[in-house]
């Protein structure tokens, strides 16, 4: 809860799209046409992952997006309505929804993402529900939407205090033009190389399997990781993301945040798929207590 009793309330504009999930031995060779040890399909997209897992995490959510009217995006929008996240801002349009390319191996996974309906996000699409951003309390961003419209959210998040949480992934041009507006700003060891000098008022490097940095204008300090069993590390940033974007609006100082989120992320390695592995508040919280 926040500091005045309700829970937060979370928005985000960003990506959605249908994952197709392959798991397999060893990544593929050039040339080489590999066998599969199984497949699926799940709900996906950085934004929509994070949206949900904010929900799950307590906080009152609002998705703002494009999918197509083809069935993969009524699949989406179904699975943001069962987790109850308003879709009033998610517009249906004739572009195909979009698709992520999953691959699995014990070591690593690869994404190709096709944004399909995410290139189509425009600034004018943000500004008719500007409502939602102004009166949220964070605004969750990433790189799988056009940069500007990803710039015009943050800037009427700026506008109203709503509090610009930034996560550039996948690193590209929205980076410059969201990253002088974020408040805080959450990447991996690679894109915080790809970053240089851009900084925010809180930088958090997340080191996957080895926890996370939280970086202040008074220094930075290591927050210890989880155990955790690895399945499918596909969605375990989104989860880290939306937790600490929820701890920080509930008025948890940044290390504090870091951990739950660094809890958030250890749960969502250990089930296949993005969506359906995103951890509800309680188990948080539980895994918070064991350690």
């Amino acid at each position: 809860m926040t500091a005045d009793g309700r829970p937060p309330k979370v928005v985000c504009v960003g990506s959605m799209n249908h994952d197709i999930t392959v798991w397999v031995d060893r990544p593929p060779m050039p040339d080489e046409t590999l066998h599969g040890d199984r497949v699926a399909e799940f709900r996906g997209g950085k934004g929509a992952n994070q949206i949900v897992a904010a929900s799950r995490l307590g906080a009152t959510t609002a998705m703002i997006a494009c999918v197509g009217t083809d069935p993969r995006g009524q699949f989406l929008i179904e699975g943001l309505d069962l987790d109850a996240v308003d879709v009033s801002g998610v517009s249906r349009i004739e572009t195909p929804t979009g698709v992520a390319l999953i691959t699995v191996d014990p070591g690593d996974v690869s994404i190709i993402v096709v944004a399909g309906a995410n290139g189509d996000v425009t600034a004018d699409h943000v500004d008719t529900w500007a409502s939602l951003i102004s009166d949220a309390d964070v605004l969750l961003l990433q790189g799988e939407i056009p940069a500007a419209p990803a710039r015009r959210a943050a800037e009427i998040a700026k506008g109203s205090g709503c509090v610009v949480v930034f996560n550039p992934a996948p690193f590209n041009e929205v980076a410059e033009a969201v990253a002088p507006l974020a408040d805080v700003i959450i990447v991996n060891r690679n894109e915080a190389i790809q970053l240089g000098g851009i900084s925010a008022g809180l930088v958090i490097t997340t080191l996957g399997q080895g926890g996370s940095d939280v970086t202040t204008v008074d220094g930075t300090v290591h927050i210890a990781p989880f155990d955790a069993d690895v399945v499918d590390p596909t969605g375990a940033g989104d989860a880290f993301a939306a937790a600490l974007a929820v701890g920080l609006a509930e008025g948890l100082p940044p290390v504090e945040a870091a951990r739950f989120a660094n809890a958030a992320g250890s749960l969502a390695v250990g089930v296949a798929g993005a969506q359906p592995s995103l951890p509800t508040r309680s188990q948080v919280e539980e895994r918070l207590a064991s350690e």
